[in-house]
């Protein structure tokens, strides 16, 4: 097991590596000065000049690549170009609103995706099964900012249970942290409730058509001990796997959402240095999110001989 995890903590070194390359080559070769956007229209050519001299972007691009390695290396995230802040302290003042919304996001769709799926494939060709499809089909249909503008029409406008925007920080008291992360969390939770639940139901699916699932069915095992003990803990590691791949889903979802509902977290972040291209914020942004999901799913890669016995690394 040590052996293993040491081979995939070594290969995701060279992943972050692409990621960084590819990044920082993205954000530099599309068209656009950001030191022509700090200046601001009314700057003159030598302003603008002066603007790129103190950004370093009047270097050769593989000497800025390695320069931004070289802090990276160091732990230094670098400043921001618009507020000329340390990014560091940016991404933990906007931490705390996207951990909240996507761990809440998580919960959601697992309390609600895996009992369905459970039961669809249980009941399968009966009405729960056909709603469970539906429900899937709807959610990978509807795109995530259709589904929170519904939400706030219904919910915030019409009914007023929830506010519009904003986000309420845990500190404040947890009834208005929830208030402010309910609307964001259904909507966020609504694509990944569909994905876990389509395969859930097909994972099970497989497995009570198993013998042994028949054979504990002659022997008379109790229903919930027969789907949850027999059958899921079976049907489980490809749904752990859909799992780690929907992180992907989750972190774009955050940037929308965030967007819609106006909540001041990493996803907004994202946003707002795109709008300004402040490089060093994307950069920073981009890498924390892939490092985020590489190690989720190392964490999930771990989980399979817990799932399933049968597997040895």
């Amino acid at each position: 097991m040590a052996s293993h995890i040491l081979r995939r903590l070594l290969a995701t070194v060279p992943v972050v590596v692409i990621v960084a390359v590819l990044v920082f080559l993205l954000l530099r070769l599309t068209p656009g000065d950001p030191a022509a956007v700090i200046a601001g229209e009314h700057a003159s050519a030598a302003d603008i000049e002066r603007i790129r001299a103190a950004l370093g972007l009047d270097r050769p691009l593989l000497e800025q690549f390695f320069i931004w390695a070289g802090t990276l290396l160091q732990g230094d995230l670098g400043r921001s170009i618009i507020s000329n802040m340390p990014i560091s302290s940016l991404i933990a003042q906007r931490v705390e609103p996207t951990l909240s919304l996507a761990l809440s996001t998580m919960a959601v769709a697992l309390l609600i995706s895996l009992p369905l799926g459970i039961a669809a494939a249980w009941g399968s060709r009966t009405w729960v099964d056909r709603f469970t499809m539906v429900l899937a089909i709807l959610g990978f249909s509807l795109p995530v900012f259709l589904v929170a503008y519904a939400l706030i029409y219904f919910f915030s406008m019409k009914l007023g249970w929830f506010p519009v925007q904003g986000y309420r920080p845990l500190s404040q008291g947890v009834l208005p942290w929830l208030q402010g992360l309910a609307l964001p969390t259904l909507s966020l939770s609504f694509t990944y409730v569909a994905l876990l639940a389509r395969t859930t139901r097909a994972s099970m699916l497989d497995v009570l058509s198993e013998d042994y699932i028949r054979t504990a069915q002659a022997k008379g095992v109790r229903t919930r001990a027969l789907l949850l003990r027999h059958a899921f803990s079976n049907a489980a590691v490809p749904v752990v796997t859909i799992a780690g791949i929907g992180i992907t889903l989750l972190i774009s979802g955050v940037v929308i959402t965030e967007t819609v509902f106006n909540i001041p977290g990493l996803g907004r972040l994202t946003v707002d240095a795109i709008l300004s291209r402040d490089y060093p914020i994307i950069q920073a942004l981009i890498l924390l999110f892939s490092a985020v999901y590489v190690v989720i799913n190392l964490l999930i890669d771990l989980l399979y001989p817990i799932l399933d016995p049968r597997i040895e690394y």
